[in-house]
């Protein structure tokens, strides 16, 4: 296990309402995500950064000395490091030094399954790469594995920048691939009139959980950070009949780095193509605020902070003072209490679903040819039969629809609509 020292910085500008120790504590939950050994952590607050150290050399020499007497492996700054100010450091310093977003990918690495998703990862981290190729420090000599060097392996730091830039574009064009068939199986969607339902929230809200209780998805959970990094669709049939498609999305952060929503816009266009977001709140964490708050700073980056969003405070089972819920409650009007671990409201929740989609389904009772039983599946499996009779002249069906898809059989003559 790599043994980590932690530095947390907090620049006395930042516009945020993140304290120190909130910061440090991320950091280090991050760290562990990675699989580090944390040996010991140190808060800076800063007036502004400086362009050589960040931290300025004073502190940096501080930082080496801590290393030493600790025997750390790497050190790992909360903050982002430009490439000069990362080899500075590492030579002051003697370790290995990498900043959060460095640290971010590695988990992203370690938790991509998919073909695309691995991709997108690799290629994030070569980008990432690029503007540091230059000098001669550390990073340039490191040829052992640990944190920081998930993915695309070793020979990532042999490759000089022309092979680096052959290998992005290559990737560039395969992730092209695969959002033409993305683009496909959303016109499908339409052609079909099937709602989406998106999934949002900070990492480790429960959103994977919650895909699980609604949908028997079988998503992978953990109580860890960036869990699931590949989006997972499930359909999922709403009291009234109708189907929609649920998606799970990676989980946001607070001050998600903009190169890394750049590079993950394909698995978060599941949530700008959405219909509805439900944005997961872990009510158990002290943090709640702060974190709607980063949920919906990456949803403006988006463009996707207009849409119908239904809130819903999760883990409430994790709750001992129930007036904080009720506080809640109070300050995110129309939120839905549940708890997705033992499947608490989540009745209510599915109403509310229904409800926001309610305008788009038709009730209507047609006959049918006795030869069309084909159209009797459909009838199930697009919409809900409220009552079926097989009579001398034909089926008669009373059932719930989308409106759209009405519209697209009620123009087969076969179908006879009675009311």
């Amino acid at each position: 296990m790599e043994k980590a020292l932690l530095i947390t910085v907090k620049l006395k500008s930042a516009k945020d309402n993140w304290r120190l120790e909130d910061i440090a504590e991320e950091l280090e939950e991050l760290a562990v995500a990675c699989g580090a050994e944390i040996l010991d952590d140190v808060s800076y607050s800063c007036e502004r950064p400086t362009s050589n150290f960040f931290i300025g050399r004073g502190k940096a020499e501080e930082i080496g000395l801590m290393c030493q007497e600790l025997e750390a492996d790497t050190v790992i700054f909360s903050c982002d490091l430009s490439g000069t100010q990362q080899r500075n450091l590492e030579e002051v310093i003697g370790k290995k030094t990498i900043d959060r977003t460095q640290l971010i990918l590695d988990i992203f690495a370690k938790h991509a399954k998919s073909p695309e998703g691995k991709m997108q990862v690799e290629l994030a981290q070569l980008e990432y790469l690029m503007p540091r190729l230059i000098g001669k420090g550390l990073i340039l000599s490191r040829t052992g594995g640990g944190i920081g060097t998930s993915g695309p392996g070793e020979t990532r730091l042999e490759v000089d920048r022309r092979r680096i830039r052959k290998r992005i574009d290559k990737l560039r064009d395969d992730l092209k691939h695969y959002g033409v068939h993305r683009i496909n199986v959303k016109k499908k969607r339409k052609e079909n009139a099937v709602p989406t339902v998106a999934l949002v929230g900070y990492t480790n809200a429960g959103k994977s959980t919650l895909l699980n209780a609604l949908t028997g998805a079988g998503q992978v959970v953990a109580d860890s950070m960036f869990t699931t990094l590949d989006t997972l669709s499930k359909s999922l049939s709403l009291p009234n009949g109708e189907h929609v498609v649920v998606s799970d999305t990676v989980g946001f952060l607070n001050d998600l780095p903009h190169d890394l929503i750049e590079a993950f816009k394909a698995t978060l266009e599941e949530v700008v193509d959405a219909d509805l977001l439900i944005h997961v709140l872990d009510v158990a964490h002290p943090r709640v605020y702060e974190r709607s708050q980063a949920v919906f700073s990456v949803l403006k980056e988006l463009k996707a902070d207009s849409k119908v969003i239904i809130t819903v405070l999760n883990k409430i089972d994790l709750l001992d003072d129930l007036t904080w819920l009720e506080k809640l409650k109070h300050d995110f009007p129309g939120s839905i209490a549940i708890s997705a671990t033992l499947g608490q409201n989540l009745d209510v929740l599915l109403e509310e679903i229904q409800q926001k989609f309610s305008a788009r389904m038709e009730r209507l009772e047609v006959r049918i040819p006795h030869a069309r039983m084909d159209l009797v599946d459909l009838f199930y499996r697009e919409g809900k039969v409220e009552d079926i009779k097989y009579l001398q002249e034909g089926i008669e069906v009373k059932l719930v629809l989308p409106k759209i898809t009405c519209d697209r059989l009620l123009t087969n003559k076969e179908i006879k609509r009675i009311r």
